[in-house]
């Protein structure tokens, strides 16, 4: 029997998941989970380089662990853990990996330089070593691909050379993982600029109401409504693309053909568009609801979770400190 490719991703305990994340990754995620091995994580450990609160950290890590569930993640087709479950063999692995890993190149990433900037005064190593973890996390399990968006493919690359340099000096087995794209890849700001982000405004997280959608779209700038061409890029552009992702392509062309004749009312453009977006969050809702109510179901998830992850975890240790000359004995394949 062939065995199947290996996923893993993770999402920051910090960071409740909103539409862009659904569509850019978890999408993604519940088309893997029903063809290959996938282990997904609440990537706890990144969340303590930047200020945080330690009390309200568990409640945190739940209220995301709750949006897996609710998105789709099947307990029975894929393996859900919170990073700090195997905190150690996380750290053992980025540490070694951080060992034959130049400086200089860490300092070129422009999600460390973007982290920098946004914490000048809380620039840690840590905060530094940020994409070391990241690739252990990914490289422990030997995963083949990672559900992320573009925006993290300089990271990604960090983890291919990673693996590549470690095998070379050592003669190791660590695969290179590869992106897994989906059509939500890079879903931008309804504030107008940029990548969808918390820090930008203009999100929708998943457990929002109707209500709450539509108060997130009423503030989402526009433009005039009409014009001898459609723009290719700004306010209006970016709230195409949630109509192109939520309602279809058909219904964008329509909108565009209007805005060339006659003109868009944005204001029932927006009215439908949240109607879109709250029947495809529905669903999520309903199930999330399942789980916090069955919060003894959640534990023994994580618990399998945890126990199918640290045997792969444990088996690409052993080799890797065999390799390193650091045990007496090393694996064979």
């Amino acid at each position: 029997m062939e065995q199947k490719k290996r996923v893993f991703s993770g999402v920051r305990a910090n960071a409740r998941p909103h539409i862009g994340n659904y569509l850019g990754a978890m999408k993604g995620m519940l088309e893997l989970q029903d063809k290959y091995d996938c282990i997904f994580s609440v990537v706890d450990l990144h969340t303590v380089i930047v200020p945080y609160d330690p009390q309200t950290l568990q409640a945190q890590i739940r209220e995301v662990v709750l949006d897996f569930l609710g998105a789709g993640l099947d307990p029975h087709k894929c393996h859900l853990l919170v990073q700090s479950q195997l905190a150690g063999e996380h750290l053992e692995l980025a540490y070694y990996l951080g060992c034959i890993y130049p400086v200089s190149r860490i300092e070129d990433l422009p999600t460390y330089k973007e982290k920098k900037a946004t914490y000048p005064d809380y620039i840690n190593i840590g905060l530094f070593y940020y994409p070391v973890l990241m690739a252990a996390d990914i490289l422990i399990y030997n995963a083949e691909l990672v559900p992320i968006g573009i925006d993290n493919e300089p990271h990604l690359e960090v983890a291919r050379e990673m693996a590549r340099k470690f095998n070379a000096m050592y003669g190791t087995k660590l695969v290179e993982p590869q992106r897994y794209a989906t059509p939500g890849g890079s879903v931008p700001s309804l504030s107008g600029e940029g990548k969808m982000s918390k820090s930008k405004g203009g999100t929708i997280i998943l457990t929002d109401s109707l209500a709450e959608i539509k108060t997130v779209l009423a503030k989402a700038p526009t433009d005039s409504g009409h014009g001898e061409k459609f723009p290719a890029e700004g306010p209006a552009a970016n709230l195409m693309t949630f109509v192109e992702l939520f309602e279809g392509h058909d219904r964008a062309m329509q909108y565009k053909e209007q805005y060339k004749n006659g003109g868009i009312r944005y204001g029932e453009l927006k009215a439908e568009l949240a109607e879109a977006i709250y029947k495809e969050l529905r669903p999520v809702q309903e199930r999330r609801k399942h789980y916090e109510e069955h919060p003894e179901e959640v534990e023994d998830i994580l618990k399998e979770g945890a126990d199918y992850a640290r045997g792969i975890a444990d088996k690409t240790l052993k080799e890797v400190r065999g390799k390193m000359g650091l045990s007496k004995h090393e694996t064979t394949n």
